[in-house]
């Protein structure tokens, strides 16, 4: 990891860190968000398998469409209804939250809120 900034060490060494004590089941599969500068991403994975159930991001046409956002936590929030929504309609009530490795403030937070106003239990 010689080349990596800084930030970004620092973000990978606490996804392992969370990591090793969180796994997503069939029963309780794994609610992954990852977040770049520009764009919001988030995806439940049931580990067992290695598979991703739902997967929602900011660069969706039903995003793109929607009317303008004020910021990128609005964006996240919506992201986290839309994934929250998805969920549900597969079956999926539980879910194990990995910030991976993100700090839980911001856009991460409001993509989780999101998710728990649908219903979504973590």
């Amino acid at each position: 990891m010689g080349s990596l900034n800084f930030k970004k060490r620092a973000r990978l060494k606490r996804k392992k860190r969370i990591r090793k004590n969180l796994v997503g089941t069939q029963e309780r599969p794994r609610l992954s968000v990852f977040r770049s500068s520009k764009h919001i991403y988030a995806q439940v994975v049931d580990d067992t398998y290695g598979r991703t159930l739902v997967a929602a991001s900011s660069m969706e046409k039903v995003v793109k469409e929607h009317p303008e956002f004020e910021n990128k936590v609005a964006v996240a929030s919506f992201v986290g209804k839309l994934i929250g929504e998805r969920a549900t309609k597969k079956g999926i009530s539980k879910v194990v939250f990995d910030r991976n490795g993100f700090l839980y403030h911001g856009r991460v937070k409001a993509l989780s809120d999101g998710a728990r106003e649908t219903g979504l239990d973590f």
